[in-house]
């Protein structure tokens, strides 16, 4: 059975969700406006760039999660899923989805974004298996750290496959969708890598490699 792995924020939705959720902090009022805006467009910027450091990031964009109790995060989740994520849903990423379901794939999202943002994401989707940035909690609360490898560049190698040996599998036949160069550690493993509406770096390496290239917008 081959595994279809897709990245999530500019692959299967329309935007970023991990710097969705921050402005949406923002507008809530549950950080602080001015400051926490400006750093998390610094991130985002950092992260295309390539530059990110995504420990720094974590300590960052955890924080905000270590302030509030579970149940009004998991409100402020909900809504946020609905006014801010569900407007990025991609009609032609659900039809690719649903034809590697048809054709008996086993299906997976990898992302760099942490689980609590992209849990209800994977659901929209249909997809069960979820490789994410994990948040670290302690007696139902998280704690603002991380737990494990962060789910970013290499580190989307290593949790892959620490999956792998867990379910005996392999990548054999294997695709992998990202729109980003920071997947390209990934993207080089599969047998089938596809660059999709992707960033100018994979672009040029998707162009290099032979890798076929797409587009998911609308």
């Amino acid at each position: 059975m081959a595994l279809a792995i897709f990245d999530l924020d500019n692959t299967l939705i329309a935007g970023d969700s991990d710097y969705a959720w921050g402005q949406y902090l923002v507008r809530q009022g549950i950080v602080d406006g001015e400051f926490y805006e400006r750093e998390n467009k610094r991130f985002y910027d950092e992260y295309k760039a390539g530059t990110l450091d995504i420990f720094e990031f974590l300590r960052f964009s955890l924080k905000p999660l270590s302030q509030h109790p579970m149940q009004q995060l998991l409100e402020l989740r909900a809504t946020f899923i609905q006014s801010e994520i569900e407007p990025m849903l991609l009609h032609k990423a659900k039809q690719l989805v649903e034809n590697h379901r048809a054709q008996g794939d086993t299906l997976m999202i990898i992302t760099a974004t942490n689980r609590f943002v992209t849990e209800p994401i994977a659901k929209l989707y249909g997809i069960e298996i979820l490789l994410a940035t994990d948040p670290a909690l302690e007696n139902g609360q998280y704690t603002g750290e991380v737990a494990g490898v962060p789910c970013f560049q290499l580190g989307k190698v290593t949790r892959l496959n620490q999956w792998l040996e867990n379910q005996q599998a392999d990548l054999k036949d294997s695709w992998f969708y990202s729109d980003s160069h920071n997947d390209i550690p990934l993207l080089e493993l599969v047998e089938h890598p596809v660059a999709v509406d992707a960033d100018e770096k994979l672009t040029h390496k998707a162009k290099q490699s032979g890798w076929q290239l797409m587009s998911l917008r609308d």
